[in-house]
Protein backbone atom coordinates (compact mmCIF):
# COMPACT_ATOMS: atom_id res chain seq x y z
CA UNK A 1 0.00 0.00 0.00
CA UNK A 2 1.39 3.70 -0.61
CA UNK A 3 1.55 5.90 2.07
CA UNK A 4 0.57 9.43 0.82
CA UNK A 5 1.30 12.00 3.72
CA UNK A 6 0.52 16.18 3.42
CA UNK A 7 3.43 18.01 1.34
CA UNK A 8 5.88 19.95 4.28
CA UNK A 9 6.27 23.41 3.09
CA UNK A 10 9.71 23.62 5.20
CA UNK A 11 11.45 20.10 6.97
CA UNK A 12 13.22 22.22 9.91
CA UNK A 13 12.43 24.86 11.68
CA UNK A 14 15.10 26.98 14.18
CA UNK A 15 15.86 29.55 16.67
CA UNK A 16 18.85 31.29 17.83
CA UNK A 17 19.23 30.80 21.04
CA UNK A 18 22.60 33.53 21.70
CA UNK A 19 25.63 34.35 19.76
CA UNK A 20 27.12 31.81 19.87
CA UNK A 21 24.03 28.38 19.87
CA UNK A 22 21.11 27.69 17.51
CA UNK A 23 18.53 25.74 18.14
CA UNK A 24 16.85 23.40 15.37
CA UNK A 25 14.04 20.94 15.32
CA UNK A 26 11.84 18.70 13.08
CA UNK A 27 8.18 20.27 12.83
CA UNK A 28 6.60 17.49 11.30
CA UNK A 29 7.94 14.63 13.38
CA UNK A 30 6.02 13.47 15.86
CA UNK A 31 6.79 14.66 19.44
CA UNK A 32 7.79 11.69 20.78
CA UNK A 33 10.53 11.43 18.18
CA UNK A 34 11.01 15.41 17.86
CA UNK A 35 14.62 15.88 19.09
CA UNK A 36 16.36 18.96 19.63
CA UNK A 37 19.53 19.40 17.48
CA UNK A 38 21.74 22.39 18.68
CA UNK A 39 24.48 24.04 16.62
CA UNK A 40 26.94 25.42 19.16
CA UNK A 41 29.78 27.69 17.21
CA UNK A 42 33.45 27.79 18.30
CA UNK A 43 35.94 29.83 17.38
CA UNK A 44 38.30 27.05 15.76
CA UNK A 45 35.22 24.28 15.53
CA UNK A 46 31.30 23.98 15.84
CA UNK A 47 29.55 21.34 17.24
CA UNK A 48 26.19 19.92 16.27
CA UNK A 49 24.95 17.94 18.79
CA UNK A 50 22.41 15.51 17.93
CA UNK A 51 20.84 15.32 14.24
CA UNK A 52 17.39 14.67 14.53
CA UNK A 53 15.43 11.66 11.94
CA UNK A 54 17.46 12.08 8.84
CA UNK A 55 14.24 12.54 6.29
CA UNK A 56 16.14 15.55 5.12
CA UNK A 57 19.40 16.73 5.07
CA UNK A 58 20.83 18.72 8.01
CA UNK A 59 24.06 19.84 6.49
CA UNK A 60 22.08 21.66 3.92
CA UNK A 61 19.56 23.26 5.78
CA UNK A 62 22.46 24.41 8.53
CA UNK A 63 23.87 26.29 5.25
CA UNK A 64 25.53 29.47 6.26
CA UNK A 65 25.99 28.55 9.63
CA UNK A 66 28.82 26.16 8.87
CA UNK A 67 31.65 28.15 8.00
CA UNK A 68 34.38 26.29 9.74
CA UNK A 69 34.99 22.88 10.40
CA UNK A 70 31.99 20.82 12.06
CA UNK A 71 31.97 18.27 14.93
CA UNK A 72 28.72 16.11 15.36
CA UNK A 73 28.02 14.72 18.63
CA UNK A 74 25.54 11.69 19.51
CA UNK A 75 24.37 12.07 22.79
CA UNK A 76 23.42 8.40 22.67
CA UNK A 77 22.33 6.36 19.46
CA UNK A 78 18.33 6.18 19.83
CA UNK A 79 16.90 6.80 16.09
CA UNK A 80 15.54 10.47 16.91
CA UNK A 81 18.72 11.44 17.77
CA UNK A 82 21.32 9.92 14.60
CA UNK A 83 19.14 10.40 11.28
CA UNK A 84 21.78 12.96 10.41
CA UNK A 85 25.49 12.20 11.62
CA UNK A 86 26.19 10.31 7.76
CA UNK A 87 26.65 14.23 6.97
CA UNK A 88 29.42 14.71 8.92
CA UNK A 89 33.42 13.76 9.04
CA UNK A 90 33.98 13.91 12.25
CA UNK A 91 31.35 11.99 14.66
CA UNK A 92 31.77 11.62 18.10
CA UNK A 93 29.92 8.97 20.69
CA UNK A 94 30.22 6.83 23.73
CA UNK A 95 31.55 3.59 23.18
CA UNK A 96 28.56 2.01 24.47
CA UNK A 97 26.24 4.08 21.28
CA UNK A 98 28.59 4.09 18.48
CA UNK A 99 27.48 0.61 17.26
CA UNK A 100 23.91 2.45 16.94
CA UNK A 101 25.49 4.84 15.05
CA UNK A 102 26.91 3.06 12.84
CA UNK A 103 24.30 0.34 11.95
CA UNK A 104 21.65 2.98 10.54
CA UNK A 105 18.99 1.09 12.45
CA UNK A 106 15.61 2.81 11.46
CA UNK A 107 14.16 1.60 8.16
CA UNK A 108 10.69 2.81 7.89
CA UNK A 109 8.34 5.48 9.14
CA UNK A 110 5.66 3.25 9.80
CA UNK A 111 5.90 3.61 14.13
CA UNK A 112 4.45 0.33 14.61
CA UNK A 113 6.18 -1.55 11.95
CA UNK A 114 9.61 -0.20 13.05
CA UNK A 115 9.08 -0.63 16.93
CA UNK A 116 6.81 -3.24 17.61
CA UNK A 117 3.01 -2.96 18.97
CA UNK A 118 4.59 -3.83 22.78
CA UNK A 119 7.46 -1.01 22.65
CA UNK A 120 4.42 1.22 21.22
CA UNK A 121 2.17 0.32 24.47
CA UNK A 122 5.10 0.96 26.51
CA UNK A 123 5.83 4.40 25.29
CA UNK A 124 1.61 5.34 25.72
CA UNK A 125 2.06 3.99 29.12
CA UNK A 126 4.85 6.72 29.97
CA UNK A 127 3.03 9.34 28.80
CA UNK A 128 3.56 9.94 25.29
CA UNK A 129 0.20 10.01 22.87
CA UNK A 130 0.99 7.23 20.63
CA UNK A 131 -1.87 7.13 18.63
CA UNK A 132 -0.49 8.24 15.57
CA UNK A 133 0.26 5.63 12.67
CA UNK A 134 3.62 6.97 11.54
CA UNK A 135 6.80 9.20 12.38
CA UNK A 136 5.53 11.77 10.63
CA UNK A 137 2.86 14.03 9.87
CA UNK A 138 4.30 15.13 6.32
CA UNK A 139 6.65 14.81 4.36
CA UNK A 140 9.17 16.94 2.18
CA UNK A 141 7.69 17.33 -1.62
CA UNK A 142 9.00 14.74 -3.87
CA UNK A 143 10.09 12.42 -0.76
CA UNK A 144 8.52 8.89 -0.94
CA UNK A 145 6.86 7.59 2.13
CA UNK A 146 8.91 3.88 1.24
CA UNK A 147 12.25 5.52 0.52
CA UNK A 148 13.31 6.58 4.06
CA UNK A 149 16.24 4.78 5.51
CA UNK A 150 18.70 5.79 7.82
CA UNK A 151 22.08 6.03 6.68
CA UNK A 152 24.97 4.51 8.93
CA UNK A 153 27.84 7.10 9.97
CA UNK A 154 31.46 6.89 10.53
CA UNK A 155 32.16 7.04 14.23
CA UNK A 156 35.39 8.75 14.24
CA UNK A 157 36.20 9.42 18.26
CA UNK A 158 34.77 7.65 21.23
CA UNK A 159 34.65 9.87 24.11
CA UNK A 160 33.77 8.70 28.00
CA UNK A 161 33.52 10.45 31.01
CA UNK A 162 35.84 13.12 31.72
CA UNK A 163 37.21 13.89 28.03
CA UNK A 164 37.01 17.22 26.93
CA UNK A 165 35.48 18.23 23.69
CA UNK A 166 37.21 21.58 22.21
CA UNK A 167 36.54 24.07 20.34
CA UNK A 168 38.52 26.81 20.61
CA UNK A 169 36.96 29.42 22.69
CA UNK A 170 34.50 27.19 24.83
CA UNK A 171 35.75 23.59 25.93
CA UNK A 172 33.18 20.85 27.03
CA UNK A 173 33.34 17.97 29.81
CA UNK A 174 31.87 15.12 29.12
CA UNK A 175 29.84 13.43 31.67
CA UNK A 176 28.52 9.90 31.20
CA UNK A 177 25.35 9.78 32.66
CA UNK A 178 23.65 6.34 31.96
CA UNK A 179 20.14 5.13 32.75
CA UNK A 180 17.65 6.43 29.57
CA UNK A 181 20.62 4.15 27.59
CA UNK A 182 24.02 2.89 28.61
CA UNK A 183 26.00 5.47 26.86
CA UNK A 184 24.20 8.38 26.99
CA UNK A 185 26.00 11.47 27.75
CA UNK A 186 25.88 14.99 28.37
CA UNK A 187 28.15 18.17 27.47
CA UNK A 188 28.98 20.31 30.61
CA UNK A 189 30.61 24.04 29.81
CA UNK A 190 31.60 24.53 33.66
CA UNK A 191 32.83 28.23 32.60
CA UNK A 192 28.96 29.12 31.64
CA UNK A 193 27.03 26.82 33.59
CA UNK A 194 25.91 25.35 30.28
CA UNK A 195 24.78 21.84 30.09
CA UNK A 196 23.57 19.94 26.68
CA UNK A 197 21.81 16.99 28.77
CA UNK A 198 20.60 14.78 25.77
CA UNK A 199 17.78 12.40 26.76
CA UNK A 200 19.33 12.05 30.18
CA UNK A 201 17.10 14.90 31.33
CA UNK A 202 14.34 17.11 29.78
CA UNK A 203 11.42 18.54 31.10
CA UNK A 204 9.13 15.57 29.81
CA UNK A 205 7.83 12.20 30.30
CA UNK A 206 11.68 10.41 31.02
CA UNK A 207 11.76 6.85 29.49
CA UNK A 208 13.40 4.30 31.26
CA UNK A 209 11.72 0.92 30.62
CA UNK A 210 13.40 0.85 26.97
CA UNK A 211 14.88 -2.71 26.63
CA UNK A 212 18.44 -0.69 27.49
CA UNK A 213 17.44 1.43 29.98
CA UNK A 214 18.50 1.14 33.97
CA UNK A 215 16.40 3.01 36.20
CA UNK A 216 19.21 2.12 38.92
CA UNK A 217 21.85 4.31 36.81
CA UNK A 218 19.04 7.06 36.10
CA UNK A 219 18.32 7.07 39.70
CA UNK A 220 22.06 7.93 40.31
CA UNK A 221 22.40 10.30 37.38
CA UNK A 222 19.60 12.43 38.77
CA UNK A 223 21.43 12.98 42.47
CA UNK A 224 24.81 13.59 39.90
CA UNK A 225 22.76 15.99 38.43
CA UNK A 226 21.55 17.80 41.25
CA UNK A 227 24.77 18.50 42.19
CA UNK A 228 25.74 20.56 38.85
CA UNK A 229 26.29 24.41 39.67
CA UNK A 230 23.82 24.49 36.63
CA UNK A 231 22.42 27.86 34.36
CA UNK A 232 21.07 26.23 31.87
CA UNK A 233 20.19 23.03 30.54
CA UNK A 234 19.83 22.39 26.75
CA UNK A 235 17.90 19.28 26.70
CA UNK A 236 17.46 16.40 23.81
CA UNK A 237 13.89 17.40 23.54
CA UNK A 238 11.26 20.53 24.76
CA UNK A 239 12.08 23.57 25.90
CA UNK A 240 15.58 24.49 27.69
CA UNK A 241 15.37 25.66 31.56
CA UNK A 242 17.45 26.58 34.59
CA UNK A 243 18.65 25.17 37.79
CA UNK A 244 15.75 25.46 39.47
CA UNK A 245 13.57 23.25 36.94
CA UNK A 246 16.94 20.73 37.27
CA UNK A 247 15.85 20.30 40.81
CA UNK A 248 12.20 19.79 40.40
CA UNK A 249 12.50 17.23 37.61
CA UNK A 250 15.42 15.17 39.29
CA UNK A 251 13.35 15.29 42.59
CA UNK A 252 10.36 14.09 40.77
CA UNK A 253 12.18 11.14 39.11
CA UNK A 254 13.94 9.96 42.61
CA UNK A 255 9.96 10.42 44.58
CA UNK A 256 8.63 7.94 41.80
CA UNK A 257 11.96 5.76 41.19
CA UNK A 258 14.49 6.17 44.20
Amino acid sequence: MTVVLPIARRWFERTRIDDAITLLWEPHVIALMRCNIWHVRGRHRDLIIDTGMGVCSLVEELGELLDKPVTAVATHGHDDHIGGHHEFAEVIAHPLEAPLLQAGALTTLDIVAGWGADVVAMLAGSGYPMDAAYFVDALPAGYAFDQYRQQPARVTRLIDEGDVVDIGDRSFEVLHLPGHSPGSIGLWDAASGTLFSGDALYDGPLLDELAESNITDYCATMRRLMTLPVTTVHAGHDPSFGRGRLHELCRAYLRRRG
